[in-house]
């Protein structure tokens, strides 16, 4: 019961907020800027329901990432860490591939940092973790 309520809980409540953040940006906020894009770009934006799944699994991955980092780290850092290791990196690989928009980091951005910060709140939260202590030498 224990292995539930602090390892699995925890991860499936913020897949499923990290979901949900991520399909109300994209769907409802910055969607024509991505259409609009792609289309000049001579492509059509991936909106298949096997895109939408694989958004899943990158929640999910997201959400252990974020679990795992979190059992090490503070709250700040956990969500900093977080943030650059999941959205940094992926903005850099996909304006690297030239398929990024980026207008829409004006709004991307401070809304992943949200993204990221909820999603250690809820690992801390629900871990019984929520040191904001400096992290202590090894």
């Amino acid at each position: 019961m224990k292995l539930i309520k602090k390892t699995i809980l925890p991860v499936i409540l913020a897949t499923a907020w990290i979901s949900i953040s991520e399909f109300a940006r994209n769907e409802f906020l910055v969607k024509t800027l991505w259409t609009q894009h792609y289309q000049e770009l001579g492509l059509t934006f991936p909106s298949a329901p096997v895109n939408g799944a694989l958004w899943g699994t990158w929640s999910l991955l997201f959400a252990v990432a974020v679990f795992i980092i979190a059992r090490k780290f503070t709250l700040l850092q956990t969500t900093l860490l977080s943030w650059f290791v999941a959205f940094a990196m992926m903005w850099v690989v996909i304006g690297n591939l030239g398929v990024l928009p980026y207008g829409l980091l004006w709004y991307a951005f401070p809304l992943s940092l949200l993204e990221s910060f909820v999603a250690a709140l809820i690992i801390k939260n629900f871990t019984g973790d929520m040191k904001l202590k400096k992290l202590e030498s090894n």
